[in-house]
């Protein structure tokens, strides 16, 4: 291109190897390699191929010019701007085109084929611009991804630890009951052995009376009776001074717990409202639906 001088004439956008991207206005600044060392767009790169493509799939050869279908010796040299299609000098003068406007065809197909190119690079600056919010969105959607397997693990982790503790309540709690039931299992037991021991007391004593009633001679009587038997009989009856248990006393009524706030709240459970960030793209969608 420094050698070209078509090129050398533009300075505005050649100027010591610097020039400016026709997409984003970018300078760049050519190094030792020339264009080879610029980056390849392969997005223009696949536009390029996909004319080549329809210009191979034309069914003109390379260097054959198109003739009239009207006037097959003429060839296509103008453009009727009325009809909008290319036609000959004779169809000018003569034939169906001779009332509409014409240009020269090589004007036309210069003016058309900028505005093509310059739709071309609009195109590719746009398709970069949908390429940069895909990929922000691609982004976006691979950070959803891992908040949301993180705030699946911190919930796990905080009811696992609400688990952990209602478990550690619950064995307290359960031991506390424990500690009662053995304490008064305990007690109530104490209790049988002693009215056991009484109530073998109270049988000896029953069948040393049976035994002294028996008797019919007086001196036999009073030699096998027990001791003053009406007072030690009156305290057998009566069970002596032993302790005795109150009513509800084997009740465990107290230990009863009640877990309705608890259910509550944890139907009550959930997230708390934070504030949302709302994402811009520094109006890219607006450019993308023009």
């Amino acid at each position: 291109q420094a050698a070209n001088p078509y090129w050398q004439s533009r300075g505005s956008l050649i100027s010591g190897g610097r020039f400016r991207c026709p997409s984003c206005r970018h300078e760049v600044l050519l190094d030792r390699h020339g264009v080879y060392g610029l980056q390849r767009n392969l997005l223009v790169e696949n536009i390029i191929d996909i004319y080549k493509q329809e210009c191979s799939s034309r069914p003109l050869k390379k260097g054959e010019h198109p003739m009239c279908k009207e006037h097959e010796d003429e060839r296509i040299n103008i453009y009727c701007v009325t009809c909008e299609v290319p036609t000959c000098s004779m169809c000018k003068v003569f034939g169906a085109h001779k009332d509409c406007e014409v240009a020269p065809l090589q004007t036309v197909f210069q003016g058309q084929k900028t505005e093509l190119n310059n739709c071309i690079s609009m195109l590719v600056a746009g398709n970069d611009r949908i390429q940069t919010i895909i990929s922000q969105l691609e982004d976006s959607c691979q950070s959803t991804e891992e908040n949301g397997e993180a705030a699946k693990r911190e919930l796990c982790a905080r009811f696992e630890a609400l688990a952990a503790l209602l478990e550690e309540k619950k064995a307290e709690l359960l031991q506390r009951i424990s500690q009662e039931q053995a304490d008064k299992t305990a007690f109530i037991q104490s209790l049988i052995c002693q009215y056991k021991e009484q109530l073998e007391k109270s049988s000896r004593l029953v069948e040393t009376a049976i035994q002294a009633a028996e008797e019919t001679g007086g001196a036999a009587f009073l030699m096998v009776r027990p001791p003053d038997p009406p007072r030690g009989i009156v305290e057998a009856s009566k069970g002596g001074r032993l302790d005795k248990i109150e009513q509800g006393y084997e009740s465990m009524d107290a230990f009863s717990v009640s877990l309705e706030h608890l259910t509550e709240a944890v139907h009550a459970l959930d997230f708390q409202p934070a504030e949302e960030d709302e994402e811009y793209f520094d109006g890219e969608e607006e450019e993308v639906e023009e």
